[in-house]
Formats: structure tokens, sequence, C-alpha cells
């Protein structure tokens, strides 16, 4: 029992990890940034995954809020 909902959670996680850079690549190749700031995110993203895309959607939503 107690393996299994470990199992569940490492899933989970796992999962995030994958997805997470996924999405944040996506958003990053259909948003509306100059080359070297495209290019910059997604070598962030690409090298460092989960905290890129952390750093990424923070920054994002910040930027956003500050407009």
């Amino acid at each position: 029992m107690i393996l299994s909902i470990i199992f569940d959670i490492w899933l989970i996680t796992k999962l995030i990890a994958i997805l997470l850079p996924l999405i944040a690549i996506i958003d990053i190749l259909m948003r509306d940034l100059l080359g070297l700031n495209k290019l910059f995110w997604i070598l962030i993203v690409a090298f460092i995954p989960f905290i890129g895309s952390i750093i990424y959607f923070y920054e994002r939503f910040t930027y956003k809020a500050k407009i």
C-alpha cells in the first residue's frame, strides 16, 4: 500500500518534470519574442529543464503583471 502511494507520487513528479519543459518550449516558440530572447529562454529550459521552466513561467507572469 505505501509502496503504491510512493510510486504514484514518483510517477506524477516524473510526468510534471517531463511536461513542464515541453510546455515552456512550446510557449516560448509561440510567443512574440526577439530572436536572442527566444534563443536564451530555449537554452535555459533545455539545459536546466525543471528549474528553467519554473523561472521562465515566473518571469512571464510577473512581467505581464507589471505592464
